[in-house]
């Protein structure tokens, strides 16, 4: 008997101990995942907020990468890239009166290039062919940038893999708000006979001139210009270095990084970057990054994020390209930061988070 009841106070001495550290360290990790959570964006529960209509053929294949502006009412438009059946990504556009929820597709894409593969046009049509967002040429992932009172957009302006390179259009804001899709002539600003994705313009001149942000790997690389036209005539040549892996540093995530998301956004802190990266780890997904840059020098990197603020892990990040988010957008509304993207090459999904709290977590912890 003596030995059944030692025998039940050790098991119970030994649950107790087991317990104790289990709620501990669960406590703890709790402690250290929420803290992660804080600085991470957070995914809006309705998402994707707008996906593509099997039955309107200019959208059949995508409705994604989206670039974001918000007017003065508050009001965010966006102009998303479209994958048509017929393989060509075109620009469409919605708006929304909360950020959140977006009216339906416009009937008709709002801009078009249609010069897939310079005239040779495949026999037969297949998104597996076509890795490029499924698409194989036209206008592809729109970046809006507020100026004055005209809207840039620039865009890759795909013709083939060989032929990959920057475009921009202009409309004046009225214009936009009110629907009126009067484009002006388009640019192509990089040079020919070259590979160029991700350009993005900073949303103000500086020092008098347009800022071209045009890698930010190995290094920040800037190009400064009277006028677009300018580059788009060769007036001034952009010699774009871009090399896609680093040797990674100490407490950094990333191994490969892609190039930049949305346009730059101007904080009391300096330029807030998101970027798109790659860690070796996780080679087939694409995360988002962020840094803080110089306000008066934008080349100088203040901080950097270690941990990714998003990454693919829900269905429709996965639904057509897995692993993929992509932001080509983003806007601040009473410090929450909107960030729009494209999930798995297919859908247009919203996350957000505290804008101070971000910066904040960037100055502290980089």
């Amino acid at each position: 008997m003596d030995y059944i009841i030692a025998l039940c106070i050790i098991v119970g001495v030994t649950t107790i101990v087991f317990f104790y550290f289990e709620f501990t360290f669960i406590h703890k990790r709790k402690k250290i995942s929420l803290s992660k959570k804080d600085v991470a964006l957070a995914r809006h529960h309705k998402n994707p907020v707008l996906s593509p209509k099997p039955h309107v053929e200019w959208q059949a294949g995508g409705t994604f990468n989206p670039g974001a502006f918000a007017d003065e009412e508050g009001r965010i438009h966006v102009i998303y890239r479209a994958v048509g059946s017929d393989g060509v990504s075109r620009l469409g556009y919605a708006m929304s009166e909360d950020a959140l929820h977006f009216d339906d597709h416009d009937a008709y894409p709002v801009f078009s290039m249609e010069y897939p593969v310079r005239g040779q046009v495949p026999q037969r049509y297949d998104r597996v062919l076509y890795p490029s967002g499924g698409s194989f040429g036209g206008c592809e992932d729109p970046r809006m940038t507020p100026i004055g009172e005209r809207i840039y957009v620039t865009f890759s302006a795909f013709d083939h893999w060989g032929s990959i390179r920057i475009g921009v259009i202009s409309i004046h804001k009225e214009d936009l708000i009110n629907k009126r899709w009067r484009w002006s002539e388009p640019l192509l600003i990089s040079p020919e006979n070259t590979v160029n994705k991700n350009w993005v313009i900073f949303p103000e001149k500086i020092n008098g001139k347009f800022a071209i942000l045009h890698s930010i790997s190995p290094e920040i690389q800037i190009d400064y210009v009277n006028r677009l036209e300018d580059l788009a005539y060769g007036v001034h040549v952009v010699k774009s270095n871009f090399s896609q892996s680093k040797k990674k540093r100490k407490n950094e995530w990333e191994d490969f990084v892609r190039g930049a998301g949305p346009p730059p956004i101007r904080t009391e802190k300096g330029w807030l970057l998101l970027y798109h990266a790659i860690d070796k780890r996780d080679p087939h997904k694409y995360k988002l990054g962020a840094l803080l840059l110089d306000i008066d020098n934008p080349t100088k990197i203040i901080a950097r994020a270690k941990t990714p603020l998003l990454g693919p892990d829900m269905w429709y990040e996965n639904d057509w390209k897995p692993g993929v988010v992509y932001a080509c957008g983003a806007v601040v509304k009473d410090d929450v930061l909107s960030v729009y993207y494209g999930g798995g090459d297919k859908h247009m999904c919203v996350a957000q988070t505290s804008l101070s709290q971000l910066l904040a977590w960037l100055l502290n912890n980089s």
